[in-house]
This record gives structure tokens, sequence and C-alpha cells, in this order.
């Protein structure tokens, strides 16, 4: 669904369609394989619901995961869908998934109360 476009993004593409909820979110299973793929470390008993940080177009968000949200599907805001140019949705568009260390900076940047790391090596 993501392939490598730089030290920073995975590049996929997905449908994109607004949602009455106030955060974004992609279909559960996809979020957990996306979260195991990409932000696990592999070191100890890892949680695999941490938010996934995406870009559309100039903007990062954190995407949860729902399994309301159909497959290959990011259901983002209606407020967010007026700051990009989204037609006729759903609308097949180009996402960018930050990489883990990518989406701790940016999460560092908002002063988010969650972190990438929390979600790793419980108990530690």
């Amino acid at each position: 669904m993501f392939e490598v476009f730089s030290r920073s993004y995975y590049l996929g593409r997905l449908y994109v369609t607004p949602t009455d909820e106030n955060r974004a979110f992609i279909h559960s299973d996809q979020h957990q394989r996306i979260n195991e793929e990409v932000y696990a470390t592999g070191d100890g008993i890892e949680r695999l619901d941490s938010p996934l940080v995406m870009k559309l177009e100039s903007r990062h968000f954190p995407v949860h995961g729902d399994e309301r949200v159909p497959a290959n599907t990011l259901a983002v805001p209606e407020s967010m869908l007026a700051d990009v140019d989204v037609r006729n949705p759903p609308s097949l568009r180009e996402v960018f998934l930050a990489r883990r260390e990518r989406a701790q900076q940016l999460l560092s940047f908002v002063g988010s109360a969650v972190s990438v790391d929390d979600y790793s090596s419980a108990g530690t």
C-alpha cells in the first residue's frame, strides 16, 4: 500500500473521504499492519495502536484505526478537506506516511500528548 519515497516518508494512494469525526481514520486492520511494519521496533512487546502520522498535500495529522472505514480509504474530518483539493469524494489521492523518526519529530513540534515512543516496549 505504501512505498519508500524518501528518508522521511512513504508514499501511497488512498481514497480520501470526509468524516463527521474530529480526527482521521483508516481501517483498523490496515492501521495495525502499518504500525507493525513502520513504527514497531521489534524490541519487546509493542502496542500497535499508536496513531500514524500522514500528510495530505501540505497538512500533517494523526490517523487512528476504525473498523467502519472501508479498506484503502482515509477518512478525514470535513474541516480538513476544505484546505485540500479533494473533489467528488471518495477521491483517489497520494498520501504520505511519515516514517517512525519523522513521526516522532512532527509530534514533538505540535507538543502532542501522544508519541510513537509511548506505544513501544511496554513495561520499560
